[in-house]
C-alpha cells in the first residue's frame, strides 16, 4: 500500500519575503520583487533588473562564521530550511534523526565564490584561492550544511536539473516517503546565481529581459503580448514532506497533500522546449496518473510560465493538449509575475505558493498581464487572486537540457 505524503512546513527566502508570512501575503495582494539591480553595477548589462534578496540577516539564523564559509546559494538553503523545520514544530532530538533526511534542486551552485576565487587565482596566484572553496561551491553542500545544521541523518541528495530542480528533488523526496525509507524529509530548491557572470551568461543566450530596465516592475510578465525574457532571481524555498500517520500522531498542522509527480526529458535542445512541448505533456500526465487524478480533477495550476517569448507559448499549447476542452476551465498563474525566476528554486517557491493557496483556498494572480497574446489562450487570473473552492492543484517546471518536472497537490481531507 502506497503511503500517504502531506506537507508539514514550510520556509523561504526570497524577493517578496524572508518569512512564509510576507511572502504569501504580498503574493496574494499582486506586489511587486524585482527592481534594480544593486548587489553590483549593472550598467554594462543590457539586462539590470532582478530579484533580490533585501533586507536578509544571515545572524538570524546562525553566528557570522558560519556564513563566511558559505556561499549565498547555502545560507539561503539552511535559513529556508531551520524555517521549514521549525513551522513543521520539530526541534532537534525530537525523533529518530535516522528516519529524516532532505533532497535540494539547484542549478548553478556556488558561482559567487567561484568567480571571487577565479579573480585571485588570476591576481595572485595557487596561495590566494580560499581553502574551503571546493566545499563552498559544489552543489550538495547545500543539502549538507542543512543536514549538519539540523541533524538529519536519513538521504541527503543534491538534484540538479537546471530550473526544473526545485520540483524534482519534492518529486525525488516524495519517492522516499512513500516507500517507507523516511517518515520526514525536508525538500525544495536554493539559488543565488545572481553575479556579473551568472546575469552575462543568461544575456548572451537572450533569455533575460532586456526591455525594462526603467521599469523594473514591468519586466516580469508571464503570457503578456509584451514580455521579452525573464528575470533572474534568487533565495530558496523548502517543504517538509511527512508520512500522514506520523503527522497525525505527533499532532502536526498539515498544509496540503502530495499526491503524484511526473518526470520526462524533452531530448530535443539544449535551451529550448520541445516545439511541440511533448515532453511537458508527458511530465502532466505523468503526475496526474501517479496521484491517480483525471483532467477533470485539476482546479489549479501554478506555471512554469517564465516569460520568455518561447516558453510561455508552448507550455500553453502543453496544457491544451493534456486538458483539452477541460482547459477553458482551468485556473493559470504564474508567481514568477512576482517574484521572479529563481531557477533551481523555483519549484521550492512555488510548492510553497500551492500548500498555501490549498489551506486557504486562494487562487494566486499573475502579475503584469496587461495585452493578450493569442498563442497564450489560458485564464491566467490577471492582476488580481481570488478566493474560491480549490481541490487539486499542479505545479510545472520545465528547464535547460529538456528537463521536465510536475507535482500534483490535494487539499488535505481525513
Amino acid at each position: 500500500m502506497v503511503k500517504r505524503v502531506v506537507i508539514t512546513g514550510l520556509g523561504t527566502v526570497n524577493p517578496l519575503g524572508n518569512n512564509v508570512k510576507d511572502y504569501w501575503e504580498r503574493v496574494k495582494a499582486c506586489e511587486n520583487g524585482i527592481t534594480r539591480i544593486t548587489r553590483f553595477d549593472p550598467s554594462e548589462h543590457p539586462s539590470q533588473v532582478a530579484g533580490e534578496v533585501k533586507d536578509f540577516n544571515p545572524g538570524d539564523f546562525f553566528d557570522a562564521k558560519e556564513a563566511r564559509r558559505m556561499d549565498r546559494f547555502t545560507v539561503y538553503a539552511v535559513a529556508a530550511a531551520i524555517q521549514a523545520h521549525e513551522d513543521a514544530g520539530l526541534k532537534n532530538g525530537d525523533i529518530d534523526p535516522d528516519r529524516i533526511g532532505i533532497v535540494l534542486g539547484n542549478g548553478i551552485g556556488g558561482i559567487e565564490v567561484l568567480g571571487d576565487n577565479f579573480k585571485k587565482f588570476f591576481d595572485r596566484g595557487v596561495k590566494a584561492v580560499h581553502p574551503l572553496l571546493a566545499p563552498m561551491m559544489i552543489t550538495n553542500i547545500a543539502p549538507a550544511n542543512v543536514a549538519i545544521k539540523l541533524n538529519l541523518q536519513g538521504p541527503c541528495h543534491a538534484v540538479v536539473t537546471a530550473c526544473a530542480s526545485g520540483t524534482d528533488a519534492i518529486g525525488e523526496a516524495l519517492s522516499w516517503v512513500r516507500r517507507g525509507r523516511a517518515d520526514m524529509m525536508l525538500a525544495g530548491g536554493t539559488e543565488a546565481a545572481l553575479t556579473p557572470l551568472g546575469l552575462a551568461s543568461f544575456t548572451a543566450i537572450q533569455a533575460v529581459s532586456t526591455r525594462y530596465n526603467d521599469t523594473p516592475e514591468k519586466a516580469s510578465r508571464p503570457f503578456d503580448a509584451g514580455r521579452d525574457g525573464f528575470v533572474m532571481s534568487e533565495g530558496s524555498g523548502i517543504v517538509v514532506l511527512e508520512e500522514l500517520e506520523h503527522a497525525k500522531k505527533r499532532g502536526a498542522k498539515i498544509y496540503a497533500e502530495l499526491l503524484g509527480y511526473g518526470a520526462t526529458c524533452d531530448a530535443n535542445h539544449l535551451t529550448a522546449p520541445h516545439p511541440q512541448g511533448v515532453g511537458a505533456v508527458r511530465a502532466m500526465q505523468r503526475a496526474l496518473a501517479d496521484g491517480g487524478l483525471t483532467i477533470e480533477d485539476i482546479d489549479y495550476i501554478n506555471a512554469h510560465g517564465t516569460s520568455t517569448p518561447v516558453n510561455d507559448p508552448v507550455e500553453s499549447k502543453a496544457i491544451r493538449e493534456v486538458f483539452g476542452e477541460q482547459a477553458d476551465k482551468l485556473k493559470v498563474s504564474s508567481t514568477k509575475s512576482m517574484v521572479g525566476h529563481l531557477l533551481g528554486a523555483a519549484g521550492g517557491v512555488e510548492a510553497i505558493v500551492i500548500a498555501k493557496a490549498l489551506k486557504e483556498q486562494f487562487y494566486p494572480p499573475t502579475r503584469n498581464y496587461e495585452n493578450p497574446d493569442p498563442d497564450c489562450d489560458l485564464d491566467y487570473i490577471p492582476n488580481k487572486g481570488f478566493s474560491g473552492p480549490m481541490r487539486t492543484a499542479m505545479s510545472n517546471s520545465f528547464g535547460f537540457g529538456g528537463h521536465n518536472g510536475v507535482l500534483v497537490f490535494k487539499r488535505y481531507e481525513e
